[in-house]
């Protein structure tokens, strides 16, 4: 047993190591996705948003833009139904426009958290939150950095929770999730997420 004593234990520090290493690695690509998103000036795209309200989940598909001087509007484009109404958020509110039909936005949970406050809680998520985790990630072939955020004091699976997917390569956003007391209510999946990033004019 002796002989084997010494290769097994550094093939345990080396599994340490190799551990502590891709933990440094993610953690340091956190701070650089964060970085971006403070230096951001705005962003555009297009997401499918699921919401789900326990008995009535609803399903939209919407392309949006922000600019720090303009706030962010976000278009629906699908269903048919519901295409064309237009919701825009400035200093935290939301106002909709649209003629003659309805979307659900009520609250989905007990904070009065609606599906329309989810790209907003992402942006903010990224630029402010407590990152409570981060770790790899498989989305079918595609490696991910998975980040959830929430408040300092909250355990994992209580209270309002945000947790983001980013493309390893491309650095890009994937998918998003909003989950109250440990259930998704609202997920979105980009399939276009681009950062436009502040511009200092010289004079």
């Amino acid at each position: 047993m002796k002989l084997f004593c010494a290769p097994i234990v550094c093939l345990l520090l080396a599994a340490l190591l190799g551990g502590c290493s891709k933990t440094e690695s993610e953690n340091d690509l956190a701070l650089q996705l964060r970085s971006d998103f403070l230096a951001m000036d705005g962003c555009s795209g297009t997401m499918d948003v699921t919401a789900d309200y326990g008995q009535r989940v609803y399903e939209y598909t919407v392309s949006f833009s922000s600019t720090q001087k303009d706030g962010m509007t976000l278009v629906i484009t699908a269903p048919e139904e519901v295409a064309g109404i237009t919701a825009t958020v400035e200093n935290g509110q939301t106002f909709l426009k649209f003629d003659g039909v309805q979307l659900e936005t009520g609250p989905l949970n007990a904070d009065g958290l609606s599906p329309l406050d989810a790209l907003p809680a992402f942006i903010a998520a990224m630029q402010s939150g407590y990152i409570a985790e981060t770790g790899s990630e498989m989305l079918g072939e595609t490696e991910t950095l998975r980040l959830c955020c929430r408040e300092p004091e909250k355990p994992a699976g209580e209270g309002l929770e945000t947790v983001l997917w980013f493309d390893k390569a491309q650095k890009t956003l994937l998918r998003g999730e909003l989950r109250s007391d440990g259930t998704t209510v609202v997920r979105c999946e980009f399939s276009a997420f681009i950062v436009t990033k502040s511009t200092t004019e010289k004079g």
